[in-house]
């Protein structure tokens, strides 16, 4: 089985934080490597949908109509 290379980081929290997140056990390194997906997941998902607004907002450049006799056409 090949091992997986690790880095390790230090993080500065505010006191109560770093005690609420000991207590729900989220300062492991299974715990952090999770919150870190899920943030990048949510970070892919969220520029996603950002880009299919802006994508939804553009004026064809072509009329309904221009549309379809170009899918006629190659249809030929």
């Amino acid at each position: 089985m090949q091992e997986t290379a690790m880095t390790s980081i230090t993080v500065r929290l505010p006191d109560e934080l770093a005690r609420q997140a000991q207590s729900a056990g989220l300062l492991h390194d299974e715990a952090i490597a999770a919150l870190l997906r899920e943030a990048m997941q949510k970070r892919e998902v969220d520029t996603l949908f950002d880009t299919m607004s802006k994508l939804a907002k553009l004026e064809p450049t072509l009329t309904e109509e221009e549309i379809d006799a170009e899918i006629a056409s190659a249809a030929r």
